[in-house]
């Protein structure tokens, strides 16, 4: 039972992680190169359609296997591995942390503001959301590739 918590734990914050790191390196590049009012309503799609069932699982299996593959007691555990995984655990919790406090407060944002009036009423929209949320997601991305890595080498170890 033991394995087969600690291999759900690899594969679940894995995904994860590779799910953060295109973001990063994929998609907001990508979307950076839109104008503005096509980057308001692509990340809008974005925020209504990724927080849904598989993804939602996704988000809490990066946590909850890390913590029931720390529960269940393992005769031949050693103490580098528990430490891995404890220090893969806290990565993890810290990449949820900055999602909560950061990313989605920010996503929520967007999703209520209305186009100020001007010339380009998209453009501060834009302007408030884009560097600030790249800044959070960075850090979040860190901390999910670094759970991950832990996380593997506990299994290895």
């Amino acid at each position: 039972m033991a394995t087969v918590l600690l291999a759900l734990a690899v594969i679940s914050t894995g995904l994860y992680a590779g799910m953060m790191l295109i973001f990063l390196t994929g998609i907001m590049p990508a979307l950076a190169r839109l104008t503005d009012g096509e980057f308001v309503v692509a990340m809008r799609r974005i925020n209504e359609e990724v927080p849904r069932g598989l993804f939602l699982l996704l988000f809490l299996a990066e946590v909850a296997s890390p913590v029931a593959a720390l529960a269940v007691p393992v005769d031949n555990r050693s103490d580098t591995q528990w430490w891995l995984l404890l220090a893969g655990l806290i990565s993890v919790l810290v990449n949820h942390l900055v999602t909560v406090a950061g990313n989605i407060p920010l996503n929520n944002a967007l999703a209520s503001s209305e186009a100020a009036p001007g010339s380009n009423p998209d453009s501060a929209v834009r302007a408030a959301f884009e560097s600030r949320w790249n800044r959070f997601h960075a850090v979040r991305t860190l901390f999910a590739v670094g759970g991950f890595a832990l996380i593997v080498s506990a299994s290895l170890s």
